[in-house]
């Protein structure tokens, strides 16, 4: 066997030795919660510092590089996606910090960072999957360690109610999109995502496979009618864990579903274009139609999450290289955007233990600075300029147009318009409804500050650097 082929795989390596350390560290030393054993303690210095000089050692994107015959492939853009991800992970473990110093969670954090990591390996393989085998293996490697992570908290609120869900649920598209896989090895002879357009015909049992692996990735990125589960589960997950569901988990699995469908069912383009035209359209308006209705601020979220999966499907719909430049730049500022907003929740509920709307009236008297940078992601998250998430939609949107689907981009419009009502009812309850007894005046540790200030230093810069979206630009045509 040729073990230089590893070599292609340094983002893996690298984070499965920041896996083995925090392991080993979790064996020797100690949480916070028993500081008087006398060992060193853990804390979430060590696994930030971690993945910092990972993300930094493997940053610059290499080139095209495949492994162990083509079931590996890593090109620029999968590596820029990688980065993303390792970087809103770091936010994540920052936002972690004031969680994991409650004695209950405490005694576990080693197991949250091991978790965690693991998911975001599995995320790696998927995204870099030149096969189906590969791409299922690195998918549960995701989603299993993902359903501990929701049951964390299993005797607070519903963690452990939320965890059985995403398991269920977890298995159950799991199972449709592994018979969907099969049948695609049954009527092509091949798992090589290089070999088997030359096979696809459009027949009528490739299409049945094509609607069970759709169906698989649909409940994965919550998309329209397979997010039932997403409000609960969002709900009684501690709300780290949410804030990553959202975002990473969902990122991923949105890059690679574009990925799989212009490699693999490119002869079936005009096939899965009405069909993902018909589910964007009922993800972004079902889903600001019941984000209406909540007054739990992660429900909201949660149906806020289930919106801008129907956006980022724009990009997917015109399989193009500017479809795939918009769909990453827009992963990239939904994820510290939603970040921003969950860092906010989380530190509140910490402190508090205050998630619905009424419990925010008033907020900005007591915390200012709290309600302002929420303030800023929830207008980044509603596409109002001259904030990123204004230029992230305004290019999905234009990739989508360009592709001709002139009707779908107006609705998609429409539907922005809606969102403004929902996001801005957070917004005009800290600034403008009174409360007798608003959340009391809290100085937020170190790490939830770090943690906003990478959130708004990215809603900002990301807002007027446009090299940003020219570099991506670059290496969409080598996916």
């Amino acid at each position: 066997m040729d073990y230089s082929q590893f070599l292609v795989m340094k983002e893996e390596l690298s984070l499965i030795a920041v896996i083995v350390i925090l392991f080993i560290a979790d064996l020797f030393m100690s949480p916070d919660a028993h500081k008087h054993s006398g060992k060193p303690v853990l804390n979430t210095m060590l696994p930030v510092a971690l993945l910092t000089i990972h993300t930094l050692i493997t940053i610059v994107p290499g080139p095209v590089a495949e492994a162990f015959g083509g079931m590996y492939y890593n090109s620029p853009m999968q590596h820029i996606v990688k980065s993303i991800l390792s970087i809103g992970t770091i936010v994540v473990f920052l936002m972690a910090h004031e969680w994991m110093r409650r004695p209950d969670t405490a005694i576990k954090q080693g197991e949250f960072y091991v978790l965690t990591l693991s998911t975001l390996l599995g995320m790696y393989f998927m995204i870099s999957a030149g096969h189906f085998l590969m791409f299922f293996i690195g998918l549960e490697t995701a989603s299993i360690p993902m359903a501990a992570l929701v049951a964390f908290d299993k005797y607070r609120h519903h963690s452990a109610e939320a965890g059985a869900k995403y398991i269920l649920t977890a298995l159950f598209s799991s199972g449709l999109l592994l018979y969907g896989i099969s049948m695609i090895y049954g009527t092509v002879g091949t798992l090589y995502f290089d070999d088997i357009p030359a096979h696809l015909d459009g027949s009528a049992f490739q299409i049945m496979a094509f609607v069970f692996f759709f169906t698989g990735m649909g409940f994965k990125i919550s998309l329209v009618p397979f997010h039932l589960w997403t409000a609960d589960v969002y709900e009684g997950a501690p709300s780290t864990v949410t804030a990553y569901l959202s975002v990473i988990s969902k990122g991923s699995a949105a890059f690679v579903l574009m990925a799989v469908l212009v490699k693999v069912f490119a002869p079936m383009v005009a096939q899965w274009q009405e069909v993902l035209f018909w589910i964007t359209i009922a993800s972004i308006t079902v889903a600001n139609l019941f984000a209406l209705r909540q007054n739990n601020l992660k429900r909201l979220m949660a149906f806020s999450s289930i919106s801008q999966a129907g956006y980022i499907m724009l990009g997917i719909i015109a399989g193009t290289p500017q479809g795939m430049t918009a769909l990453v730049y827009y992963i990239l500022i939904y994820l510290f955007a939603n970040l921003g907003v969950f860092t906010v929740i989380n530190i509140v509920a910490e402190r508090s233990n205050k998630v619905t709307l009424q419990d925010y009236n008033g907020l900005y008297t007591t915390n200012p600075r709290l309600a302002f940078l929420m303030t800023l992601a929830l207008f980044s998250l509603a596409g109002i300029p001259p904030f990123a998430g204004f230029f992230s939609k305004f290019f999905i949107f234009a990739a989508a147009f360009h592709g001709g689907f002139h009707l779908l981009v107006f609705i998609a419009l429409l539907n922005t318009i809606i969102s403004l009502f929902y996001y801005l009812k957070v917004v005009k309850a800290m600034y403008i409804n009174p409360n007798d007894a608003p959340i009391a005046t809290f100085r937020s540790d170190n790490y939830t500050r770090a943690s906003l200030a990478i959130c708004t230093l990215g809603i900002i810069v990301l807002s007027i650097a446009s090299v940003v979206y020219d570099t991506i630009g670059q290496y969409a045509y080598g996916l």
